[in-house]
């Protein structure tokens, strides 16, 4: 009688541990979040739920979230906001003649169509319209941080969102902090499209 109390305290505790390690691995390796808005689109859609893995490597053209309060100066509270990485850390961008290049290298922009990729990725912020830009010239417009930036800082990254047009990102306040972000967002294939599935989980470099 004795041992059988005994074996139902051990195969208690045994569940409950088991339990306790589950919870640890998601609170650590992985988060769900909502997709607000539609600056990703068409790869990732308002009210869209995608699921992101806290510990992957940040490559060129990852789609992370990230906390935006201390990055872009409108955010006072903890807002996150989702993007996709362009330029790492030491990373030369230039808008020029409707063509993105990094480090002087021509981008591929399969994710977005060419409007997105033209007239979208413009600086447009009221009246003041930059159809070529680069960071220095950027970071003299309206950033308050980074205001003598050239390129990418070391453990920062320079993001814009799909729906360049709409979006706002790097172009508008700067550059986001590695400790400002959360992860990198991976879709459900039963969620979306296989286009925007490929869009973001395949086309890291």
């Amino acid at each position: 009688m004795q041992n059988k109390y005994v074996k139902e305290i051990f195969s208690t505790v045994i569940y409950i541990l088991i339990i306790a390690v589950i919870y640890f691995v998601i609170q650590h390796f992985f988060a769900m979040v909502t997709i607000d808005g539609d600056s990703m689109d068409p790869n990732l859609h308002n009210k869209e739920r995608v699921y992101v893995t806290k510990q992957s490597k940040i490559r060129k053209n990852s789609v992370i979230v990230f906390d935006a309060h201390g990055e872009d100066p409108s955010r006072t509270v903890k807002t996150d906001y989702v993007k996709r990485v362009i330029g790492m850390p030491g990373d030369k961008i230039v808008f020029k003649d409707h063509q993105l290049y990094v480090n002087d290298k021509a981008i591929k922009q399969n994710y977005i169509n060419k409007q997105q990729q033209q007239q979208g990725s413009e600086y447009k912020l009221g009246s003041d319209v930059l159809k070529d830009w680069d960071i220095p010239t950027l970071s003299k417009t309206r950033w308050v941080y980074n205001k003598t930036a050239t390129v990418v800082p070391k453990g920062e990254y320079f993001v814009m969102g799909d729906n360049r047009a709409i979006s706002n990102d790097s172009r508008y306040w700067g550059f986001v902090k590695q400790d400002k972000i959360l992860g990198v967002v991976h879709t459900f294939p039963f969620t979306t499209n296989s286009t925007a599935s490929h869009n973001i989980n395949d086309l890291a470099e």
